[in-house]
């Protein structure tokens, strides 16, 4: 069974950075295509970032972009996401995502696409 783990989540204020960690727990598992989603109480789960398997196809949902950034280490089989400038309608629960499959190794902005998720982390931004 593969588990998806977040970390880095917490409470800061409105301009302020926070950097989120993804990496699999469980069987060996090599991660192709990973993104981050997020959830707001009473919304429906949204796109955040994409990132190719080789980190040459990148997608930003239009609210994060120029603010966060998305990167992958895939020697230690982990996805990053650096958010600067918080706002406060970026409070959510910030979920992780990945394909295990090489035809599915491009990035996709899709839940449907996605193989594996994490529980997520919790991100709130004060004003």
């Amino acid at each position: 069974q593969v588990q998806l783990v977040e970390s880095g989540g917490g409470l800061v204020q409105a301009g302020g950075s926070l950097r989120l960690s993804c990496a699999p727990s469980g069987r060996t598992f090599s991660a192709y295509a990973m993104a981050w989603f997020r959830q707001a109480p009473g919304k429906d789960r949204e796109f955040v970032a994409a990132i190719s398997w080789s980190a040459d196809n990148i997608y930003y949902a239009d609210p994060v972009k120029g603010r966060f950034t998305i990167s992958r280490d895939n020697a230690k089989n982990m996805v990053y996401l650096q958010m600067n400038s918080l706002k406060p309608e970026d409070t959510a629960v910030y979920h992780c995502a990945a394909t295990d499959r090489l035809i599915k190794a491009d990035a996709s902005p899709s839940r449907s696409y996605y193989d594996y998720w994490g529980l997520g982390t919790r991100v709130t931004v004060s004003s």
